[in-house]
């Protein structure tokens, strides 16, 4: 690699706060925001919006849609 043109690759805590959830990954995304991890040091912090956590696809929380009112109206608008 080159050297002086990639971007510091270190430790990062993304929280979601809404699930109250937080996990600690290697980014290179830079925040000004800091936090103390479990393991007693110092680590930037990045606010997401959605995670695991609370996303509805991984907590089963998800909308049910009507298709059974969707597949009759469709047979009666163009079903014979």
């Amino acid at each position: 690699m080159k050297k002086n043109i990639h971007p510091e690759y270190r430790a990062v805590v993304f929280r979601d706060r809404s699930a109250g959830y937080a996990f600690l990954t290697r980014s290179t995304a830079s925040s000004d925001q800091t936090i103390e991890w479990e393991d007693g040091q110092t680590y930037p912090v990045i606010d997401v919006d959605v995670s695991s956590a609370s996303h509805p696809f991984y907590t089963g929380r998800g909308r049910v849609l009507d298709t059974t009112g969707a597949v009759e109206r469709f047979n009666k608008r163009y079903g014979r």
